[in-house]
């Protein structure tokens, strides 16, 4: 997932200097910024190992995007380990994309106190060792506490690399980096299901499921030594204050609010569960009008308060969270539909993925290409549509389906489909809902954006996955598939209605990458995709 900075404070003449927190220059001598002018005036010369830090970054964000779908196809190979039910599965899916979200902000602002270097150590060095955790699980449950600690180790991690690209970066480099790092995430997110599955059913030396997990080992600790050796050092601003009020009433609300949703079903909906999600609202309503409070009273909230006051951003948040929540809901739902319905290995429903994948692909290509500066924000609105019909084509092929002779090429139209309209909307989302706000609000709002759309997705796997098993345990799996797909088309005329309200026209792309006056690169957070 991508985050942008939470805040990018000026530089200051110490910070220039390279040095570490003891003093000491760093070891190469030379700055991290590239074209800055330093005090006597000179230009700087660009910081000889800045592309090893582009490489660094991008296996950072890989190891998220993995992360976060590769899980996907383990459903089965979890119930006959560690027996895993419906819930457990959620959790296990659910929670690392919650714990993930809850923290993006907090882990943007951490890295403007301390550093992003050392935040974006710790975060990878603490992310490496939760995967060796949920590797070596004994339980259902140690494997969910661990998932959680891997989702807030990615929250402290991912605020961090697009900052650092950043400070080693500018002018048309900056260009070619956004350029390199789109296109490889997209991959990223593509693969995740595919290659968990190949993990999974190879069963490489017996590992099974667990290799899902430790193939982050090696690829972490590669990737720590060379940050550690390579990334310049650079002390944080000592003078932002980290809101840790603001980030639990966040925490506090986000478990809220899935908790619920996730036990709602298997527990029979009992009063708990409505008055843990009104708990969950009142939680919000306090965050709101405590960030007002903080600001006005010259303290550094997590988030700018003037973004709430405008419309057409509020707006954006809720129909990010609607449709990403529809988007990885249903393909998990489409995983499970494969792998427990139809008796797909893990390895044919990985592949069962591509197809929508693939898809989303050329949908983004369209969008980004050719539509979204030719017809502004209707790009928004032909691509639920395009979804929707994806949908109506999905319902038809699964509902007419032998399952004697199934295969996978049966139901690629409509995945296909239902891919390109999501690609549509993903290639242009967030540049829509950040035009509604001001340059200096950039770096705030895209933080959140990013968070939202990591807690919708967790939202979207209790909502699905609480309706597609509600008709799967009666052995009805078409029906439970039937029932999703309701529910992402309700989402989706949602979504259509909200995009109404959004600007006309998306924010340019410049803006976007660094060249603002208070730039924010994690707009491209909607590269981040978890397909």
């Amino acid at each position: 997932m991508e985050v942008s900075d939470v805040r990018d404070p000026s530089p200051t003449p110490d910070e220039t200097d390279e040095t570490d927190e003891a003093g000491e220059t760093a070891r190469t001598g030379e700055t991290a910024r590239t074209g800055e002018t330093a005090r006597t005036g000179e230009t700087t010369e660009p910081y000889r190992w800045r592309w090893l830090i582009l490489a660094v970054m991008i296996v950072a964000e890989i190891m998220d995007l993995l992360d976060a779908s590769i899980v996907n196809v383990a459903g089965p190979a979890l119930e006959d380990s560690l027996g895993a039910g419906s819930v457990g599965l959620q959790w296990v899916i659910g929670g690392y994309a919650l714990t993930l979200g809850a923290g993006l902000v907090l882990g943007g602002r951490l890295g403007d106190r301390y550093g992003r270097r050392r935040m974006f150590l710790i975060g990878l060095a603490a992310f490496t060792a939760s995967s060796l955790l949920c590797a070596i699980a004994p339980s259902i449950e140690s494997l969910i506490a661990f998932r959680l600690l891997q989702g807030t180790a990615g929250a402290m991690l991912l605020p961090q690399g697009l900052g650092l690209l950043r400070e080693n970066f500018s002018g048309p480099e900056l260009t070619k980096v956004f350029a390199i790092f789109g296109p490889v995430l997209g991959l990223g997110g593509i693969i995740g299901p595919v290659l968990g599955g190949f993990l999974i059913e190879g069963d490489f030396f017996g590992l099974g499921w667990r290799s899902v997990f430790l193939i982050n080992l090696p690829v972490g600790v590669a990737a720590l030594i060379v940050a550690a050796k390579f990334v310049p050092k650079k002390a944080g601003d000592r003078t932002v204050r980290v809101d840790m009020t603001g980030a639990a009433l966040v925490v506090a609300s986000c478990a809220l609010l899935v908790l619920p949703l996730n036990q709602g079903q298997e527990n029979g909906w009992p009063l708990w569960i409505w008055l843990s999600m009104a708990a969950s609202a009142i939680g919000f309503a306090l965050f709101a009008l405590q960030q007002r409070r903080t600001a006005a009273a010259g303290r550094d909230p997590l988030v700018t308060p003037g973004l709430l006051r405008k419309p057409a951003f509020t707006v954006g948040l809720g129909g990010i969270a609607l449709f990403f929540g529809g988007l990885i809901g249903t393909q998990l739902v489409l995983t499970l539909f494969l792998q427990i319905g139809q008796h797909f290995t893990a390895g044919e429903a990985g592949l069962g993925n591509l197809p929508l994948a693939v898809g989303t692909a050329i949908g983004g290509a369209i969008s980004g290409a050719f539509l979204a500066d030719r017809i502004g924000r209707k790009v928004l609105q032909i691509g639920p549509l395009v979804q929707l019909v994806g949908a109506a084509v999905l319902w038809v092929e699964v509902d007419g389906l032998d399952t004697a002779s199934f295969s996978i090429w049966d139901i690629v139209p409509g995945t296909a489909v239902a891919g390109v309209g999501a690609g549509m909307v993903i290639a242009a989302l967030f540049s829509f809902i950040l035009a509604a706000v001001d340059d200096d609000e950039i770096g705030s709002a895209s933080g959140v954006l990013s968070a939202v759309q990591a807690i919708g997705g967790s939202i979207g796997v209790a909502v699905f996955g609480s309706v597609f098993f509600a008709q799967a345990k009666t052995g009805d799996f078409t029906g439970g598939f039937h029932r999703a797909l309701i529910v992402q088309a309700c989402l989706l005329t949602a979504f259509l209605a909200i995009t109404f309200l959004l600007p006309k026209k998306g924010r340019p792309d410049d803006e976007q990458h660094g060249t603002a006056p208070e730039p924010a690169p994690g707009t491209d957070a909607k590269q981040h995709l978890t397909v």
